[in-house]
């Protein structure tokens, strides 16, 4: 699944006509180069959210064929449900086994094929702290298991989670920290460090990095 339901008010004006999904680093839109790397990785079906100007990634995208692809669509309608709410949304389109969920609005070298919980509920993807954040989100305990202190790294917005994770909570808008929070209490989660390329386009000076690097 890929999250791609948000508004994206930090970036001003270049989201007033358009959803930040469909930003454009070189020759691809941000949400284009995941599904390009999904289809690599060896991944047939996602399922895509959509909210804020949502019928623009719909026509952008279409039925996925063009990267051997079957793109489901969960309409969320206005205002978004937020990451977690989007997720229970779909779970019916999303079934009984563990999914890639990923942000729309990173851009990475991660392989998306490596990723596998194992006997946990999750693995959660995390990346040393950039400069840009004052603190992280998670540590990580001797075990590869997420814990809430002390926050040495950021949450990549890649992950492979379980849905019985969502069973507990209700429909409707909701984020995805909280749920996370719950697991990791729980210890049910695994943690992944990724040193490799990550980038979260989440201003537009980043996405003007990310776009000079391209």
């Amino acid at each position: 699944m890929i999250l791609a339901a948000g508004r994206g008010e930090r970036m001003g004006a270049l989201t007033s006509d358009r959803p930040k999904p469909l930003l454009e680093v070189g020759a691809e839109a941000l949400i284009e180069r995941h599904l390009r790397r999904l289809a690599e990785s060896g991944t047939t079906e996602v399922v895509i959210n959509l909210s804020y100007r949502g019928e623009q990634i719909r026509k952008r995208l279409g039925d996925g064929s063009r990267w051997n692809l079957s793109i489901a669509y969960s309409e969320e309608g206005e205002p978004p449900l937020e990451t977690g709410g989007g997720v229970i949304r779909a779970l019916p389109i999303l079934g009984a086994e563990p999914f890639l969920l990923i942000n729309a609005d990173v851009l990475t070298d991660f392989d998306f094929s490596s990723l596998d919980p194992g006997d946990a509920r999750g693995v959660l993807v995390l990346v040393p702290r950039p400069a840009w954040r004052s603190q992280g989100d998670f540590g990580l305990d001797t075990q590869s298991m997420v814990k809430l202190a002390p926050p040495s790294y950021v949450f990549a917005g890649i992950s492979m989670l379980h849905p019985a994770l969502f069973e507990p909570y209700a429909p409707g808008r909701r984020a995805l920290k909280p749920i996370l929070d719950a697991a990791i209490e729980r210890r049910s989660l695994r943690g992944e460090v990724h040193a490799g390329m990550w980038n979260d386009v989440g201003t537009p000076d980043r996405l003007r990095e990310v776009q000079r690097l391209a």
